[in-house]
């Protein structure tokens, strides 16, 4: 969702600066690479250990909750699509292609941004709460295709970061990689691309059957 679909890493930027404001200091670039699709928890420990805080988990899960909540006020808003993405969702639901959603947003957040993006688009929806672990355990993607009825190798990711890659990869999907701010590493079982502008139900199954293809070949 983040940095996918929705430009609304900048959004998240907005609240994580105004915490540290808060603690007087300020975010530096290389934490801020580091929280890219990273989960709620990861993002907070993170953000205390770069503050000097004490890891008091009553206090982190405060800091979460208030995080939450201001980036809750800003996606309600209004969440900037990015290139291409309004476009391809659309073209998949016409071809009653399924499609999951997969975040490591929580759930309570991210209701409210399904809320601008539209919730018809999708299956099903898992967020970061609602597994063992979060991105980049591929905990996310393993219920998704649970719940689409579906094995990870029969399905392609869309992923913009090194946390949510690891993860589909981890679980067996093959991933297209639309990077967003931070670049991502490739990998055999990745495909790159500058945007989600101009892909269709076609091109992606091109996308998949490419990195399938492969695959087989080198286990044969």
């Amino acid at each position: 969702m983040d940095g996918t679909l929705v430009d609304s890493e900048k959004l998240w930027d907005i609240s994580l600066n105004k915490l540290y404001e808060f603690h007087g200091a300020t975010m530096s670039r290389q934490t801020r690479t580091a929280l890219v699709g990273a989960s709620a928890e990861e993002t907070m420990v993170t953000v205390y250990t770069e503050l000097g805080l004490d890891h008091d988990p009553a206090a982190i899960a405060g800091s979460i909750q208030w995080l939450h909540d201001h980036t809750a006020d800003l996606f309600d808003g209004g969440l900037p699509w990015c290139p291409g993405a309004r476009e391809m969702l659309e073209a998949l639901v016409s071809e009653a292609v399924p499609m999951a959603l997969v975040t490591n947003t929580q759930r309570e957040l991210a209701e409210r941004a399904l809320n601008s993006i539209g919730r018809h688009y999708f299956t099903v929806t898992v967020c970061g709460d609602e597994v063992p672990s979060g991105k980049p355990a591929p905990d996310p993607y393993l219920r998704a295709a649970e719940l689409l009825g579906l094995e990870p190798g029969d399905c392609l990711a869309i992923e913009d970061s090194v946390t949510g890659s690891t993860a589909a990869e981890r679980a067996g999907c093959a991933v297209l990689v639309v990077p967003n701010d931070v670049p991502v590493p490739g990998s055999e079982r990745r495909r790159h691309a500058e945007s989600l502008a101009g892909l269709d139900a076609a091109a992606l199954r091109r996308v998949y059957r490419e990195i399938d293809r492969e695959a087989r070949d080198r286990t044969a």
